[in-house]
């Protein structure tokens, strides 16, 4: 069964990753890209030819699918997430995955971009991978196996379910959304569309990992309005909007509050989008901590950089907006942490090690998690995500499909 496996989450998630879904901040519209629909699409379709039940694509770009009960009882419904687009923070288009079967431990060099290296002596996660199938890209985009591997374990796990009805299992649904890159994928009517009990994300990383701890996140976004003039009459007149969005960079704690200096449990503030002219710029920021009380510290803080700013030059007009984007999960898995012992329990009856370290992100998890569907993060295998040095094991893949399909059965053994 594991060949079997392997060759079908190789061929999936190779030829989901060809496919351009990247998200976009920028836009309006839900899903934020109508390239998403590629793949949304594609789901409907496969969610439909391997026998899935109640298959939908909702009016917000989420599709919702059943795997009816085999088991009998009062059982809970579980969900199993991941999410169709990838994230904009480096090229996407004209993806081409390379599967390095039975990797041997040296080098990968990326051939689109030999200076694209993956090497064990660099990555220790990789170095413990010899004779693995690895799949990456080929050096000029990222590869998109975030959440593309995500999708794959979830697909095979639904057909491997319907095709062998002895295994017992309780009412399971299947639901692949759009736009979790931009903080987006968690639709206030997914919670009860999705119709869970309880819920996983297949978004994690290393193989073992069972994440219900996460950043807790908020946006700011600070619009500077300066004063216009032709660069030949400026003098006395002009006040340049993009000198005082340095300013405000230049003024947060770079040294100490940003993702590249800061580890662990530190939070941190992350200066991601500036746009604009002398006459008017748009400074996007991210907001980061695993604590309330430290998100709302942050928060004050980029508020009090800019009203400093903005009594240094009265003329100009500084806003800052910050809005909510997910909070800590753990804030209510700790309430009731069976979903956690569960996925714990079905690591253990098939030998993978499993831990839990707080994660220095989020999945749409967190915000469902938030809106009473208790819904923890497991991994993947992905590694080096969005950059053009992603890539992952199709064992670990592997490993998260049985890990689902012995949680959809202890699931099924658990009353309401």
């Amino acid at each position: 069964m594991s060949d079997a496996f392997d060759r079908e989450l190789e061929e999936r998630t190779v030829r989901y990753c060809r496919i351009d879904s990247q998200s976009d901040e920028s836009s309006p519209t839900t899903p934020s890209t109508a390239i998403q629909y590629d793949m949304l699409n594609l789901l409907v379709d496969e969610l439909n030819q391997i026998g899935a039940q109640d298959v939908t694509l909702t009016d917000y770009g989420a599709v919702l699918a059943t795997i009816p009960a085999t088991a009998e009882g009062n059982l809970p419904t579980v969900a199993f997430l991941a999410h169709v687009d990838t994230a904009p923070a480096f090229n996407a288009t004209g993806v081409k995955p390379i599967v390095h079967h039975g990797w041997t431990g040296g080098d990968i060099v990326l051939p689109d971009d030999p200076t694209q290296v993956l090497s064990p002596n660099e990555w220790p996660y990789l170095a413990g991978k010899v004779g693995d199938d690895i799949i990456t890209a080929s050096g000029t985009t990222l590869l998109g196996a975030d959440d593309k591997a995500g999708i794959a374990i979830i697909m095979e796990m639904a057909r491997h379910l319907i095709d062998n009805p002895e295994i017992k299992h309780g009412p399971i649904r299947v639901c692949f959304t759009p736009d979790e890159e931009i903080g987006r994928g968690v639709h206030a009517s997914l919670p009860g569309d999705l119709k869970a009990d309880v819920a996983y994300t297949l978004d994690g990383a290393g193989l073992g990992e069972i994440v219900y701890e996460t950043f807790s996140a908020d946006k700011a976004t600070v619009t500077i309005q300066g004063v216009s003039a032709h660069p030949g009459q400026a003098k006395d007149v002009l006040v340049n909007a993009l000198h005082l969005a340095a300013k405000i960079i230049d003024t947060l704690p770079h040294v100490t509050r940003t993702p590249e200096t800061t580890d662990d449990r530190q939070g941190f503030i992350h200066a991601y989008l500036m746009s604009g002219t002398a006459a008017q710029v748009e400074l996007h920021l991210i907001l980061r901590d695993f604590e309330r009380e430290g998100l709302q510290e942050l928060g004050d803080l980029v508020q009090q950089v800019c009203a400093a700013i903005q009594a240094g030059e009265p003329r100009a007009t500084i806003t800052c907006e910050i809005t909510s984007q997910y909070r800590n999960m753990r804030y209510w898995l700790e309430e009731d942490m069976r979903p956690v012992e569960l996925a714990r329990e079905a690591c253990q009856q098939l030998d993978i090690a499993h831990f839990s370290t707080p994660t220095r992100g989020g999945t749409d998890g967190s915000r469902l998690t938030e809106l009473g569907v208790p819904t923890p993060n497991l991994f993947t295998g992905m590694q080096n995500i969005h950059g053009p040095l992603e890539w992952i094991s199709v064992q670990d893949m592997r490993r998260a499909t049985e890990m689902c399909i012995r949680l959809a059965e202890l699931w099924g053994s658990q009353q309401r």
